[in-house]
């Protein structure tokens, strides 16, 4: 085990969503060496090697891990915080105790943008997808609230079939 515990040191509230909490823990001990195996995980948002700090997205939100402090947003109350410290904690220690079978990012890493997936779309506005504009599904898309399928041009015109995959081997 390389990890005992993820202490909860202080909470404050989320200004992106009112009513939730921001949980801030404290690892026993540094994460330096864990964190590369951690950004092979999915989900991952940002990764910068020289500064040893992750991001992962979350429903809702995004976890942030640094050597010796995460951060987890849109966080319901200081219970649920420390449910996912918890977790956070077995999650670690899974991956330290797998880590022969991960390759350790060593570049920086970051995840799609709204227009870079926004420029693979029809750009129509045809509102099919129950959204206004087609920036509006993309932004959806990044967060996991749409999903292809929901776009028809884009799953029934063959002239879309590329771009279709390239969504998909971005998101």
């Amino acid at each position: 085990m390389y990890l005992d515990s993820i202490a909860l040191f202080r909470t404050q509230p989320c200004l992106v969503e009112p009513g939730k909490i921001i949980v801030f823990g404290q690892p026993s001990r540094t994460l330096e060496p864990v964190i590369p195996y951690l950004a092979a995980l999915p989900g991952v948002i940002s990764y910068n090697p020289a500064t040893c700090v992750v991001t992962f997205r979350r429903q809702p939100g995004f976890m942030t891990i640094n050597p010796d402090e995460i951060r987890i947003v849109q966080v319901s109350d200081e219970a649920e915080g420390l449910e996912l410290l918890a977790a956070l904690k077995d999650a670690v220690n899974t991956v330290w105790e797998q880590r022969d079978r991960l390759a350790p990012v060593t570049a920086i890493r970051t995840s799609a943008r709204p227009l870079d997936i926004w420029k693979l779309l029809p750009q129509t506005n045809c509102g099919l997808c129950a959204e206004a504009t087609c920036m509006a599904f993309a932004f959806l898309l990044i967060q996991g609230k749409k999903a292809l399928a929901d776009c028809p041009p884009l799953q029934n015109d063959p002239e879309f079939a590329a771009p279709r995959a390239t969504i998909e081997g971005i998101i």
